[in-house]
């Protein structure tokens, strides 16, 4: 299923397809304007926080119409009319498997631009830490691991490593090697943990809130415990190892 590219409305019809050599507004303004309002469009179709995390949702993997919308807290209407707009905008791409429609992000790009937007954010928007703090909680006590340290750690067996997301994010990409144990299942299954080892939880990424309160849940309970400094996608851009399926399959 493929969504065309939206028309801008600058655009104008170039004179029979000519080549652009021989065309009389090479240079015109109004190529300028169409070219630079086409950039525009793309940039616009994340002009929506629930666009923004329909983005943050899909760079786990694929998902259908039905799962967003539960994820996002919103009606599948409603869900639906977002991923056509990042659809047209070439954000996200679908495609239909009987009577649903799965959509995924438009290339890798995509996940590029979705971790420059929050550094942007983060670089010059004075008001990001007090909401963060408002939805994420003070995470002056949650001790965090970056890549590289995380990587040794599980290479010398040191430390046990969680995946705290939806289950069927964890079978569609993790760190290789990770278990899954979804937020809303840990505290039944903490007896499967072992109390002399270190946990390290990760989730989606660092505006996620699956990891911090599973260490402040772990922690309670006497576990040594910590969380990755960010998530699955930024692991798996770092070129880091990755597994995917069923965790019998790991």
């Amino acid at each position: 299923m493929t969504h065309p590219r939206r028309l801008v409305k600058y655009l104008y019809e170039l004179d029979k397809m000519q080549e652009p050599a021989q065309h009389p507004f090479v240079g015109d303004r109004r190529a300028k304007d169409a070219l630079f309002a086409a950039f525009a469009e793309t940039a616009s179709a994340l002009g929506s926080g629930r666009r923004a995390e329909i983005i943050d949702v899909l760079a786990q993997g694929e998902r259908s119409v039905e799962q967003i919308a539960e994820q996002i807290s919103q009606s599948t209407a409603n869900t639906s009319h977002h991923l056509q707009i990042l659809a047209r905008a070439g954000l996200a791409t679908g495609r239909r498997d009987g009577t649903r429609i799965y959509y995924t992000l438009g290339s890798e790009h995509v996940t590029d631009l979705w971790a420059a937007v929050r550094a942007v954010t983060e670089e010059h928007s004075a008001g990001l830490e007090k909401l963060a703090l408002a939805y994420l909680g003070d995470r002056s006590q949650l001790d965090a691991i970056g890549h590289r340290e995380l990587l040794e750690r599980m290479r010398a067996g040191s430390v046990v490593v969680l995946d705290v997301r939806p289950a069927i994010e964890y079978e569609a990409g993790r760190i290789s090697g990770a278990r899954s144990m979804p937020l809303p299942e840990l505290r039944r299954r903490l007896h499967t943990l072992p109390k002399d080892a270190q946990i390290v939880a990760y989730c989606r990424g660092p505006y996620c809130v699956y990891a911090d309160d599973a260490v402040r849940l772990l922690r309670r309970e006497g576990f040594q415990a910590l969380r990755l400094k960010d998530g699955y996608p930024e692991w798996k851009k770092a070129g880091l190892p990755v597994a995917s399926g069923p965790e019998s399959c790991s």
